[in-house]
């Protein structure tokens, strides 16, 4: 699928931010809107990219498709804002220079359209007023419980002056949670403060199948510095319901964040902005911190988890088939005969031979005794045949012999081999051979570790 671009240039950007050039960064992006694959880039059109391996393209794609989804994302606030006329030269001036999809969503957070709260709820009831009394915090002069009783009506389901302060509260209880500055704050101890805890839920610790999770019935650990798969393990015990996991940080310090924002007096209504604050952030803006931070370490564990199958899953790829084994190497051929060679277990040359498949019975007789020879004396564990000419008809003549040990006969792929036998490396190797032992030696080695 071919790459959307953002309307905006953000080559530059990249750019700075992946030590590339621009011009490479323009390239890329714009072949990469034309559909081209990522291996496709990083091997065909490296004089368009600058050579660029496949690890710069993929850095180069994601990003662009970050940037992408953030102008989305910032187009769609500010025309949101225009149509409910909230949109101000200076809010839409923060909105156009924040350079993250959390200062975005921050910023939004207090004009983002919400579902009927506490808050909206003391607004019909018009007790939006009363909290901005409080958060004026007049000094020891204003009395909130007399300002509170300006605002009892029980038609309006406010029968007291406790029901009207509450209602007040609750209105700057979502001014703290929606507070850009504060919730920065108090993400940033959230990231270096998280702790993931971990704890059995009650009645499911005898559950044979909750043994499993043993170790994490009362388990805590800093959530930045927690493993991915002992993350993933907690989560999977709460998915099927034998752990509840919670992500907490010091209140305190999430409380006096607020407060030094909200609270500018020490009297009766600066005690009540207090209680609105700490009830804000221990109702709202805590557990909403928790789960983007649920969300965050949950993708970063997912990543680490693919990036340590895929280490796995490569090492295991790039490991030798054979081993460390003795193997017998066959270059076919039909009318020079089969170029022969025999390895042992770390790949060194032990000898070389030339056998032919057609011929006289008496040569074929002769070319399948010194190949039984070979076998017995080298103690061959394997043979490797090359998939060039006569390939079949050279295994078809090996697998007839019965060789003593029946080592296993293999096809291997000779694509090459005739370019390392006539290469500097190989007459190194081989300075006293010619390129046709090389080339057998080659095959062999493949086999065992290609």
């Amino acid at each position: 699928m071919a790459l959307t671009l953002p309307k905006s240039d953000f080559s530059a950007r990249i750019a700075k931010e992946l030590a590339l050039r621009p011009g490479q960064v323009q390239t890329t992006a714009t072949l990469l809107s034309e559909g081209a694959t990522i291996p496709f880039l990083a091997r065909y059109r490296k004089e368009a990219t600058g050579s660029l391996d496949e690890v710069a393209i993929a850095k180069v794609r994601d990003r662009l498709q970050q940037l992408g989804e953030l102008e989305s994302r910032r187009e769609a606030i500010l025309k949101s804002l225009k149509e409910r006329d909230h949109h101000t030269e200076e809010l839409g001036r923060a909105i156009t220079n924040a350079e993250t999809l959390n200062a975005l969503e921050d910023l939004y957070a207090p004009f983002r359209p919400k579902r009927r709260t506490r808050a909206t709820i003391a607004k019909e009831r018009g007790l939006e007023a009363l909290a901005n009394f409080l958060l004026n915090q007049q000094g020891s002069g204003s009395n909130p419980k007399t300002e509170a009783a300006n605002y009892i009506n029980p038609e309006l389901e406010v029968p007291d002056v406790e029901s009207a302060l509450g209602g007040a509260r609750n209105i700057i209880a979502e001014q703290v949670s929606d507070d850009p500055q504060i919730r920065r704050e108090v993400r940033r101890i959230f990231e270096t403060d998280g702790v993931i805890v971990s704890k059995v839920i009650k009645k499911k610790e005898a559950d044979p199948d909750a043994a499993k999770f043993r170790d994490y019935f009362d388990w805590s650990e800093k959530l930045k510095s927690i493993p991915s798969h002992r993350l993933l393990a907690m989560r999977r015990g709460e998915k099927e319901g034998f752990l509840r996991v919670q992500i907490e940080i010091p209140n305190e310090r999430g409380f006096r964040t607020a407060e030094r924002e909200f609270v500018t007096a020490n009297d009766a209504c600066g005690h009540q902005v207090t209680l609105a604050a700490e009830d804000g952030c221990k109702r709202l803006l805590f557990p909403s911190m928790e789960t983007e931070m649920r969300t965050i370490s949950r993708r970063q564990a997912d990543e680490d988890a693919v990036r340590v199958f895929a280490e796995n899953l490569r090492e295991l790829l790039l490991a030798s088939p054979l081993g460390q084994k003795r193997v017998l190497a066959l270059d076919p051929g039909f009318r020079t005969g089969c170029k022969t060679v025999c390895l042992d277990a770390q790949g060194q040359l032990l000898t070389h031979d030339v056998i032919h498949i057609i011929g006289s019975p008496e040569k074929l007789a002769e070319s399948a005794s010194r190949l039984t020879k070979l076998v017995q004396q080298y103690k061959i564990e394997a043979i490797a045949i090359g998939n060039g000419t006569a390939s079949r008809e050279t295994e078809s003549f090996v697998k007839e012999l019965g060789l003593p040990g029946s080592p296993p006969v293999v096809m291997v792929n000779e694509s090459g081999a005739s370019i390392y036998s006539a290469s500097e490396v190989a007459r190194k190797e081989f300075p006293n051979h010619d390129v046709t032992v090389r080339g057998a030696a080659s095959i062999g080695r493949r086999l065992m570790d290609p």
